[in-house]
């Protein structure tokens, strides 16, 4: 079963018109899928519309409940005076509906995660103190909190340096096939989106003009074939 389907999605803002035109994709489980295009194509748009911080869409998503989100850099507070720790543990908040405090699951698995992507022992440092890698691995950790299915990401490597863009992809890859997490992102990097995704989506002025396999993507939407 598709954990995203999106179905002749349209969507305008008041002073735009036609930010995305009749998007039709699914998402599969396990699957790591790039959404590429150029700036202003609709790719971030989309990614609102799925999360469901757009209104007024038209058409039709179904999506998994539960879906762990990191937003692109600059809307997030990198400045924000918290511990590695106490960061990862707000990604748990949407799990304790009925509680202020942290479930003893919560904590457990937070640790598992901060393990996993190697920040454990530096749990206690700032999150304001780090490189901006490290941030993204602390945000990615804090999505994983969220949950056990599905990871949304817009534009993750956006003014990281190549070799920690690429360590970044890795990570995804890794998680992807040692802990079947799915991954939907978005990025400006093709090169690295054609080596590491199954599936390449790519929007121009709003509309999907490529769905299919890296092997098979040539920039502007043609095949190979």
């Amino acid at each position: 079963m598709d954990l995203i389907k999106v179905k002749n999605v349209s969507f305008s803002y008041p002073t735009k018109k036609d930010t995305l035109k009749n998007v039709t994709f699914s998402v599969k489980p396990k699957s790591f899928t790039c959404i590429v295009g150029e700036n202003g194509s609709g790719k971030s748009t989309l990614l609102k519309c799925i999360l469901g911080l757009n209104k007024g869409y038209t058409g039709e998503i179904i999506k998994e409940k539960r879906i762990g989100y990191l937003p692109q850099k600059s809307e997030i507070q990198s400045h924000f005076p918290a511990s590695i720790e106490e960061v990862v543990m707000s990604g748990t908040i949407g799990n304790n509906i009925r509680s202020i405090f942290y479930k003893k699951e919560d904590k457990e698995k937070a640790k598992e995660i901060m393990e996993t992507l190697g920040i454990y022992d530096i749990r206690k440092k700032c999150f304001a103190d780090l490189s901006g890698g490290q941030q993204q691995r602390v945000l990615i950790a804090r999505s994983l909190c969220a949950t056990d299915k599905i990871i949304v990401l817009d534009e993750p490597t956006n003014g990281l340096d190549p070799s920690i863009a690429k360590q970044i992809y890795e990570l995804l890859d890794s998680l992807k096939k040692t802990k079947g997490i799915t991954i939907l992102m978005v990025s400006h990097d093709i090169e690295r989106a054609l080596k590491y995704a199954d599936t390449v989506i790519e929007l121009t002025d709003g509309k999907v003009i490529f769905n299919g396999k890296p092997q098979d993507f040539h920039i502007g939407g043609e095949s190979n074939d």
